[in-house]
């Protein structure tokens, strides 16, 4: 167990991003009554993520880690949900196949809605109202009313994530999953796509695959892990007074557990070494996520590591890097290099989305190419220091959205307008989202093969 630490020993530590309930009475009834609601989640299962995540920090697996900017009360539904599990497992099966490594499923879902901000303030015209910070927090509605900090839609929230788990775990494992039908779907978007010939290929050769997997005889109905699969959920750790009321006492190990959602993440705005989030996060055993923007240097990484891992296990910390596509070549490298150098157990991954957002026509969105851009750079260094490019973290949906531009199909700032549905930032379509995946399944591929030729000499 950590050193002088408690689930509220955070409590005392200055913090950032944190709402200003009016009534602190309500909040304290409403954390006291979340206490006594069964875990979201179970120790055992974040054991056996941050298991699979020590093979990727070792190079032996890929981390795909994506879903909603900020999930949303109004947007709540069984179809939703479907759309997208069904887009996250098509990317998945495509990335395994590139990378020709196992790879780990983890939703930004059942738990993301709350939202740090640039501005405690929002300003339409001459009117000033307190930020939306998530539906966890307050409404989106630009009005006094919505805007005032309500504890019970905490309740609201944890009700939502049991609801959402308890279907994701009934496709996961429940035949949705099986294999066979996400290839069905994967073959819907080739045909479909003004890039058809070009993802041909690569679906041919998974067909292929499969095809002769049923030929000697392994199948869905032989094999379990052809119809199932392991999904776990994330979200960033960002309203403490709710996570410390999920916190419980592993009944096998004696260790404390977040059991809001398998993995959480420190963002970038709430870092700080000696405040809060860093506090709380350091005494959970889950797998923890740590956001690194351009402001962090190489001996600040290095702090924060030794703080949320003194024991330097592997799969406990994944590192999301978030620079831009014109400052990854800058910034992440020193990164690297001070992780290797102090001998650090980590896994890299790229979050492309979160420095590559730009307004047009009055709409935030981040353009396809930038997003790839970053991904492309973020595995060419990685392949020049000699590191494992270990995943990404990607904002997206299963939804026909318009909110980054770009893609094979060219969606143009005039475009955003016609389905902008987030609540905060813009997500990659389902179309986007697998083709970002299909591209990066060639990257892979082709730094493979570079691999081969290398050995073979």
């Amino acid at each position: 167990m950590a050193q002088n630490w408690t689930p509220n020993s955070w409590r005392q530590k200055p913090i950032q991003q944190v709402p200003d309930f009016p009534d602190l009475a309500a909040l304290n009834a409403t954390e006291a009554q979340l206490a006594t609601y069964p875990p979201l989640v179970f120790a055992g299962e974040a054991r056996r993520l941050k298991s699979a995540l020590a093979n990727v920090s070792e190079g032996r697996g890929f981390l795909l880690q994506g879903g909603d900017c900020a999930e949303s009360f109004a947007e709540h539904g069984a179809d939703t949900i479907r759309d997208f599990f069904r887009a996250f497992l098509q990317m998945a099966v495509v990335l395994t196949f590139g990378a020709q490594q196992p790879v780990v499923k983890v939703g930004r879902i059942a738990g993301q809605f709350a939202k740090p901000r640039s501005s405690n303030i929002e300003r339409q015209g001459d009117v000033e109202l307190p930020s939306y910070r998530g539906d966890i927090i307050n409404g989106i509605e630009f009005n006094e009313k919505a805007r005032i900090p309500d504890p019970e839609r905490q309740i609201m929230a944890y009700r939502q994530s049991a609801a959402t788990l308890n279907l994701l775990r009934a496709f996961a494992m429940g035949g949705y999953a099986n294999l066979e039908n996400v290839h069905q779907w994967m073959l819907g978007f080739v045909k479909d796509s003004p890039q058809a010939e070009r993802y041909r290929k690569l679906a041919d050769r998974i067909s292929e695959t499969m095809d002769f997997m049923k030929a000697i005889g392994i199948t869905s109905e032989n094999h379990p892990s052809l119809r199932e699969t392991d999904f776990f959920t994330s979200h960033e750790a960002l309203l403490l007074g709710y996570e410390q009321a999920l916190t419980r006492v592993d009944s096998t190990s004696g260790d404390w557990y977040a059991t809001s959602g398998h993995m959480i993440w420190i963002g970038d705005r709430t870092r700080q070494p000696d405040h809060a989030h860093i506090e709380y996060c350091r005494g959970i055993k889950n797998p923890l996520g740590l956001k690194c923007g351009p402001s962090l240097t190489g001996d600040g990484l290095i702090e924060l590591i030794d703080l949320l891992n003194p024991q330097n296990e592997a799969g406990r910390l994944t590192l999301i890097c978030r620079f831009g596509h014109d400052k990854v070549a800058e910034h992440l490298p020193r990164l690297i290099r001070a992780v290797e150098k102090e001998g650090r157990k980590v896994v890299w991954s790229c979050d492309p989305m979160h420095g590559n957002t730009i307004t047009l026509n009055n709409y935030k969105t981040r353009p396809f190419e930038r997003v790839l851009s970053e991904v492309e750079s973020f595995f060419q260094i990685h392949r020049a220091e000699g590191t494992h490019p270990g995943g990404i973290h990607v904002e997206m949906t299963g939804n026909d959205v318009t909110e980054c531009t770009g893609g094979a199909r060219a969606l143009s700032g005039a475009d955003l307008a016609d389905r902008y549905h987030t609540h905060c930032d813009p997500r990659l379509n389902a179309d986007q989202a697998l083709e970002l995946a299909f591209l990066l399944a060639e990257r892979m591929k082709g730094g493979r093969d570079e691999k081969r030729m290398v050995v073979n000499g």
